[in-house]
């Protein structure tokens, strides 16, 4: 008599509930989260604050409970599956589920409500958020926890629920990155700055310029956030000013601007960077703006004070004054 061959179900299929029943975790599903997250089991262990050897085996141990691999090991990367990719969009309504009943009942239990935490970008919490601060109703009381990062770290804070609400351009994260809603602030021009004394508004050509003009526009001054947008500015220089040569390489935007200031060289930043320091001269550079987004959970984007904030945020967004901004100059314009 032959013996049945017993069918295992594809990864299509796949049942969190019935597949792994009280196997499945909340502590396996948080760890299976984090490692989605950050690709790598030594940025989850970082973000969960327990050891690699104790993640990789949770991370075993719910793999082999399921009975599909969730993750292709490629060298220090820990990419999803198809059954991974199943298993995040069921797993993450249930973590931010979770998360909400554990901060109500914090906050039942203490009698107080936790500060609304909002991280941000440097240039937009420190332009931005204090017009921002100005229309916030908070339902009585306007306390707030402000966090200071990159995008890479705001979109961290966020999804590690260090954050309540994100503010970064659009165009530094990735679509992938993209499990929040992405509320419309402003959009923030791209410029090119160069010292006060250099005027390009009649120049045709890099050869009529004086050599010292000459010297300037030659050398650059970039910011070193290791984004895409940043390797579209390398190519913004290697198309419009191939002469051009990068004399230093920054963190901040006030730093390449102090240095612009100072007649070192140019720089391409966004014009809501600049403030009301003179010193610089700024031109369109023909670049596409930065799109300013608050990123918060779908489930508290009609929530009181969230609501409140972000409706701040947009209102502070409207009344925003850039910085005079000329055309571009005609030595950069392309047929």
């Amino acid at each position: 008599m032959q013996k049945a061959v017993r069918e295992e179900p594809a990864p299509s299929d796949l049942r969190v509930g019935v597949q792994a029943g009280p196997e499945l975790t909340f502590r396996k599903l948080k760890a299976f989260w984090a490692v989605a997250q950050s690709q790598s089991l030594t940025g989850a262990a970082k973000l969960l604050g327990i050891t690699q050897p104790s993640l990789s085996q949770q991370i075993i141990g719910l793999e082999q409970s399921l009975g599909y691999p969730l993750f292709v090991r490629r060298s220090n990367r820990m990419i999803l599956t198809e059954a991974g990719v199943l298993m995040l969009r069921k797993a993450e309504p249930v973590l931010r589920g979770m998360q909400d009943l554990e901060d109500t009942l914090a906050a039942y239990g203490s009698g107080q409500r936790h500060p609304l935490r909002l991280a941000g970008v440097e240039s937009l919490l420190r332009t931005i958020l204090p017009e921002a601060l100005r229309h916030m109703d908070l339902d009585g009381t306007a306390e707030c926890d402000l966090l200071e990062g990159a995008p890479a770290d705001v979109l961290e804070m966020l999804y590690s629920r260090q954050a309540d609400i994100g503010l970064l351009a659009a165009n530094s994260i990735s679509e992938a990155s993209t499990g929040f809603l992405q509320i419309p602030i402003m959009a923030d021009p791209t410029v090119l700055a160069v010292p006060e004394s250099l005027d390009l508004g009649c120049v045709a050509r890099i050869e009529d310029l004086a050599p010292e003009a000459q010297a300037i526009l030659g050398a650059s001054i970039q910011i070193a956030f290791g984004t895409q947008h940043s390797r579209r500015i390398e190519s913004w220089f290697s198309d419009m000013l191939p002469q051009n040569r990068m004399t230093a390489r920054v963190r901040s935007f006030e730093t390449a601007l102090s240095m612009v200031r100072a007649g070192l060289g140019i720089c391409i930043v966004p014009a809501l960077s600049v403030g009301p320091s003179p010193g610089v001269r700024l031109y369109h550079a023909g670049l596409e703006p930065r799109r300013i987004v608050a990123l918060i959970q779908p489930a508290q984007h009609r929530t009181g004070r969230h609501a409140a904030v972000v409706a701040a945020l947009q209102a502070a967004g409207s009344a925003m004054r850039l910085p005079p901004i000329e055309p571009l100059p005609p030595l950069l314009s392309r047929p």
